[in-house]
């Protein structure tokens, strides 16, 4: 009886239009404020703490009754993307009143997937205010605090699925977020948001002419649909190098929705790649005036204003505008981190460090983030040891005095064949172009190829630490390392035989990374590498990629060079080690002069031949172990040795 006259009576709300859509609080629950405390038991008797569960990216709590049909329906549709995500990317609790046999019934029933909760006396969803419409969902967000709320099935439950779909778009769960629109859609083709949801989507993954087709479909509808389909073509031309039509729809849209801001941010970023930094700012004022959009695209209007305050010097305002982005969506970690980077240049390295790790919190994959995490623990470290900070002050004085002195460090070798370690150093890129949704991509580069690189034991490199406190003594900014001179000076200066150097170039499409590494010996230019990037996805792929280039072009041009110090039957030490960059598995061909030829009273030299060949099987600082895999004649100490590129 009891559930008939619930199903009545929500009959009657429905038919009075009484739906409570995106944002709009049921009680005192509303975005923004703190989600009420829940500990509950599902009906296998497994405990759930909402508190315990505060890093996951997004919680679902599903309110529900178990004799309501509206309640079916939107537990079947959750349930259809719960099944279609992948793991940890969508958490839905269904929470009950009803008496748990009956709960059971209903979860078997739809086939749930995901854990059913007794609410046994209802305090939970008195907290909640969803007693009185069911089914009700409160959308919990990063840190316990409440992003949506719904009320009611139907319409109300389709509202809250695109709201989810919005979410996951800024999450980066793109798969995600195109699903659910898709599920929304197979029930519902007229929704335009939905269908927006799909076309930007499309965007992230790089699919232009899907994005193109989804809103010039939208854009020929009326009212709310021609908007966003508008605004979605114009961040199509946009990015796909048509600035001018790009232009004339954003300039379509402010007519008709002089309330949006997204389409100035359009215009803002393609002003500001033409250098016309002024023109740029004002239409991001202009946006961040604004207060109508999706929640992805409000954010993005105080982020790029904040972008260029940032750049321009005016950090306070920046971090202010960061702060507002991140207010209005939780997951737009991409305010977060510019943040940090924008405390960084103010030397505030502890507050730094602090965004970062927030945005982690909210992304613990974000790789953007765990990099520039790791570099700000490196500085803080190094400002609370007072011992090594002196010793860094001292030889930051030192090497910049020698650089303004341009002295350089001579003297031959006594040993002119034995390798050293090959020492690489980065200074940092030179950005230029557009206004990136991140800062600090060319830190996160260097960072990452650094490490990398390091990894390998091949390569050595230079304390990013260290060249960035020289830089910053001798003053020099991009523009002046992107002199040629300059970099090969403090090639040398930091005692590297390489140095990595180049651009990033800001484009709708993504960043073009232009890669040199110069020989700081013979100036010469011995590797290039040109890659477009895309800042807020994941940029390791192309990383690794370089890498593996970068260790084969020292491997080829650089061999280690060594002598057998000792023979011990099939193994032989080498006075090569983990100084010079052998590590386990490395190999090495071990060279005989060639006899050569006589002409004219001249000696003619010939190639050196391979008699022997070893693989390394164990290293210490200053030599290694090697077991000879093949020989020509027996070996013997002072056989010179040389590096076999793997």
């Amino acid at each position: 009886m009891k559930g008939r006259m619930r199903r009545s009576v929500l009959g009657v709300v429905i038919a009075a239009g009484y739906l409570a859509v995106a944002g709009a609080a049921f009680g005192t629950i509303g975005p923004g404020l703190a989600a009420p405390a829940l500990f509950l038991k599902d009906t296998a008797g497994k405990s759930y703490d909402l508190s315990a569960s505060n890093r996951r990216p997004m919680t679902i709590l599903y309110f529900f009754d178990a004799d309501s049909r509206p309640s079916l329906e939107g537990l079947l549709t959750l349930n259809q993307v719960a099944k279609g995500s992948k793991a940890g990317a969508l958490t839905v609790w269904a929470i009950t009143t009803s008496a748990k046999e009956k709960a059971s019934g209903f979860a078997r029933k739809a086939g749930v997937t995901f854990p059913v909760l007794i609410d046994e006396g209802g305090k939970v969803s008195d907290a909640y205010s969803a007693r009185q419409v069911l089914p009700s969902v409160c959308v919990v967000g990063p840190g316990g605090k409440v992003l949506d709320s719904f009320q009611g099935g139907g319409k109300a439950t389709e509202a809250m699925l695109v709201r989810v779909a919005e979410r996951s778009l800024q999450r980066k769960e793109t798969a995600l977020a195109r699903a659910i629109g898709e599920e929304v859609l197979k029930k519902n083709p007229g929704n335009a948001k939905a269908r927006a949801v799909k076309g930007y989507a499309a965007l992230r993954q790089k699919n232009l002419k899907e994005a193109e087709s989804v809103f010039a479909g939208l854009a020929k509808q009326g009212g709310e649909a021609e908007v966003l389909g508008k605004e979605g073509l114009a961040t199509v031309y946009a990015k796909g190098k048509q600035p001018e039509k790009a232009f004339a729809l954003a300039k379509e849209v402010e007519g008709k929705a002089p309330g949006r801001g997204y389409v100035n941010v359009v215009k803002g970023d393609i002003l500001y790649a033409q250098n016309r930094k002024k023109e740029a700012e004002a239409e991001y004022v202009k946006a961040s005036s604004r207060t109508e959009g999706e929640p992805y695209q409000q954010a993005s209007r105080y982020n790029q204003l904040g972008r260029l305050y940032s750049s321009s010097d005016r950090y306070g305002k920046a971090r202010e505008l960061f702060d507002k982005a991140v207010e209005i969506d939780p997951y737009y970690i991409e305010g977060t981190t510019n943040k940090g980077v924008a405390l960084e240049k103010e030397g505030k390295w502890d507050q730094a460090l602090a965004s970062y790790r927030s945005a982690l919190a909210v992304n613990p994959g974000d790789a953007f983030a765990a990099a520039l995490a790791r570099r700000a623990e490196e500085m803080v470290a190094l400002s609370k040891d007072a011992g090594r900070k002196e010793r860094m002050d001292r030889l930051v004085k030192e090497l910049a005095d020698r650089f303004r002195a341009q002295k350089s460090e001579g003297g031959k070798k006594e040993d002119e064949w034995s390798s050293g370690p090959t020492v690489l150093t980065f200074v940092d890129f030179q950005e230029k172009g557009g206004l990136a949704e991140r800062d600090g991509f060319s830190t996160v580069l260097l960072t990452r190829l650094s490490e990398n690189l390091n990894a390998s034991g091949r390569v050595k490199i230079v304390e990013r630490a260290l060249v960035e406190r020289v830089l910053e003594e001798l003053n020099l900014g991009s523009s002046k390392l992107a002199d040629p001179d300059t970099a090969l000076k403090l090639g040398k200066l930091f005692a590297a035989r390489l140095i990595g150097t180049g651009s990033l170039l800001h484009l709708p499409e993504g960043s073009v990374l232009s890669l040199r590494v110069v020989d700081t010996e013979t100036s010469g230019i011995v590797q290039t590498a040109i890659r477009t990037l895309d800042p807020g996805g994941s940029v390791d792929d192309e990383l690794f990629r370089i890498n593996r280039e970068m260790l084969k072009m020292v491997m080829e041009k650089y061999p280690l060079r060594g002598f057998v110090a000792k023979v011990d039957g099939e193994e032989v030490l080498l006075n090569l080690g983990a100084k010079q960059g052998v590590v386990k598995g490395t190999r090495f061909d071990v060279l005989e002069e060639g006899a050569g030829i006589a002409y004219k009273g001249k000696k003619l030299a010939a190639a050196p031949k391979v008699v022997a060949q070893m693989e390394v099987l164990s290293v210490e600082p200053e030599f290694s172990r090697a077991k000879v895999t093949r020989k020509d004649r027996p070996l013997k100490p002072d056989d010179k040795v040389q590096e076999k590129a793997n």
